[in-house]
């Protein structure tokens, strides 16, 4: 096939390769000798120059020729715009295997060692004292914590197993029910009380990630902070939930 009266003195192709499964888009000038131009394709597929045999094809994927021609012009075979070059690796290179970075050894640093480099993000923050290095900042913040704890376990001290409760949630109406359990959990810190809801307003069953808590059926039971619950005589209510 060839093709006259080409005066661009570049062309946009698309590379492909028998080494992986992606195509890019690259141009390149018709000036260069398919020697040169496997040279600047080593840096697309990864195929070694000497081990490229490079094979034409049109827009449509209709196979053209091959560019078996070393000392040739790229523009000398019919290379226009949107055809596709297909470079097969002859190195031995296994499908896929530059894709694959699992396989790539890579280099690990030890806490120590990077504690020694002075130009580091850690050296920054502790020479700034700023984040975890701010010792006076994390000294009140574990202050402020600790006073948390405090107040939410004189809070559930004040609330037992069994009793009626009435539940007031920012931006929900009040909720009754009765307190199933008291005390700290693994789900999250602090102090929490288990509530069995009257009606099926919860999250839960009573168990949370796995580990049970208090027995309730499923969306009846939910866990709330000690400052939100309010005990005393609370009748059930009828929600009307189970009206049709």
């Amino acid at each position: 096939m060839e093709v006259t009266g080409v005066s661009a003195p570049t062309v946009t192709v698309f590379i492909s390769s028998s080494l992986n499964s992606f195509r890019s888009e690259k141009r390149y000038s018709r000036s260069l000798t398919i020697a040169e131009f496997k040279c600047k394709l080593q840096l697309v597929v990864g195929s070694p120059a000497s081990c490229m045999e490079l094979e034409l094809y049109g827009a449509d994927d209709k196979f053209y020729s091959k560019l078996d021609q070393d000392d040739a012009l790229l523009g000398s075979y019919p290379v226009d715009d949107g055809c596709r070059i297909h470079v097969i690796d002859h190195s031995g290179i296994r499908l896929g295997e530059y894709e694959d970075v699992s396989t790539v050894e890579k280099y690990e640093m030890s806490s120590e060692a990077y504690d020694r480099r002075q130009n580091t993000v850690r050296s920054f923050m502790k020479r700034s004292k700023v984040g975890p290095y701010n010792e006076e900042l994390r000294a009140q913040q574990e202050a402020e914590a600790a006073q948390r704890l405090s107040e939410e376990k004189t809070q559930a001290s004040a609330i037992s197993v069994g009793s009626r409760c009435e539940v007031q949630a920012p931006g929900q109406s009040p909720r009754r029910g009765t307190v199933m359990y008291v005390g700290l959990t693994d789900f999250k810190p602090g102090y929490w009380v288990g509530v069995r809801y009257d009606e099926p307003l919860g999250k839960n069953d009573g168990s949370v990630n796995g580990k049970r808590y208090f027995e309730c059926q499923a969306k009846y039971g939910a866990f709330v902070k000690p400052a939100l619950v309010t005990v005393g005589e609370f009748p059930e209510e009828d929600y009307g939930l189970d009206e049709m």
